[in-house]
């Protein structure tokens, strides 16, 4: 099945890597990439200490800036969308988490005639997680579960920083 997570409220990721432990908690074998993204987040430091799951980071550790994209920031894209394909493709994995996938498509690091294919193709018994904001209309009628964080009230509107440990 395809899940996936959207909306502009907090939690996406984190419910992505939820669903990774319950996943391996079962004896699945996971992939979890992460595009856009590429500091070591508090997860990815945890994640890579545990068996059976592989992490990949396709991103520079600085932020994409939309509508100008670095060449880096598509080529890194690009790269990670190719592993994910082979992934699905060849069934290595039981889960394959996409996280922020749906931004690399909004920003236009990733096609999405490139990308519907290959999900639309999916082995049945193959579980894929998408996370970020902006699930293009496409994305969310293939996609079996949809579930979109609201923003109600979050600290950044009052000035608070983002927090180590919190929130990365």
């Amino acid at each position: 099945m395809i899940q996936v997570y959207t909306g502009n409220g907090k939690g996406k990721t984190t419910a992505a890597i939820g669903q990774a432990i319950r996943a391996l908690g079962h004896g699945f074998k996971v992939l979890f990439i992460q595009f856009m993204k590429g500091d070591e987040y508090g997860e990815i430091k945890t994640l890579k200490k545990i068996p059976n799951i592989t992490v990949k980071q396709f991103g520079l550790p600085t932020f994409v800036k939309k509508g100008e994209p670095k060449p880096d920031d598509i080529r890194l894209a690009q790269e990670g969308w190719q592993l994910a394909k082979r992934a699905i493709e060849k069934k290595d994995y039981d889960m394959i988490i996409l996280d922020e996938l749906n931004c690399a498509l909004d920003y236009g690091l990733l096609s999405l005639k490139d990308v519907l294919p290959t999900l639309k193709s999916a082995p049945k018994d193959l579980e894929i997680v998408i996370t970020g904001r902006y699930a293009p209309s496409e994305l969310i009628a293939v996609a079996d579960l949809v579930s979109e964080m609201k923003e109600i009230k979050h600290p950044l509107k009052k000035g608070v920083v983002n927090r180590v440990g919190i929130d990365y």
